[in-house]
């Protein structure tokens, strides 16, 4: 299996985004995951590839966008987990505890999701990346309670350290009416 790497692009203007996920795309062979608007008036460009592609098409987004540029993320190395929870296809296991890690960008939940999913054996159920969140992101987990809360202490490590962490949580037994509801 080859090693997937991760690259973002957030802009403060719609236009240069556009332009930046353009131009990565044009430059290297990545496959593009996300391109849109994001709260408060901003643009995301999330795209996969190998490691030397992804650092290719992050360059191009960059350099395109210029000054609107206003947090990039390059991770080489992703767990694959990653992806499953971005496109939602991670199915429940009905763990023994909810881990939940809410941050301020959508970079480093990014960042806190290889983290958490790299710690211990969790299942990421979704990473939900600024979309209606007015910027903020956030990250659902679950698993054995123990696994839960080395993964969420894992994963807030980096947003801990940037004051990008707005809350972080394990919830235990979670009730089947909210387990409905969110998962």
């Amino acid at each position: 299996m080859v090693e997937k790497a991760i690259g973002f692009i957030e802009t403060d203007s719609i236009a240069a985004g556009i332009e930046a996920a353009d131009a990565a795309v044009k430059r290297a062979s990545v496959e593009l995951l996300e391109a849109r608007s994001i709260c408060p008036g901003k643009f995301m460009v999330l795209f996969r590839g190998d490691t030397s592609q992804v650092n290719n098409a992050l360059r191009a987004g960059v350099q395109i966008a210029g000054a609107s540029v206003v947090d990039t993320l390059f991770l080489p190395n992703a767990h694959p987990a990653i992806f499953s929870a971005l496109d939602l296809s991670s199915e429940s296991t009905n763990g023994a505890a909810l881990g939940i890690i809410e941050t301020v960008t959508a970079a480093s939940c990014i960042v806190a999701s290889d983290a958490a999913a790299k710690a211990a054996d969790v299942n990421l159920l979704e990473l939900r990346l600024a979309n209606g969140l007015g910027g903020k992101s956030f990250l659902l987990m679950e698993g054995e309670v123990s696994d839960v809360e080395a993964s969420v202490a894992a994963g807030i490590v980096h947003p801990t350290e940037e004051g990008l962490l707005v809350r972080k949580t394990v919830i235990t037994q979670l009730a089947d009416q909210v387990r409905e509801k969110i998962v």
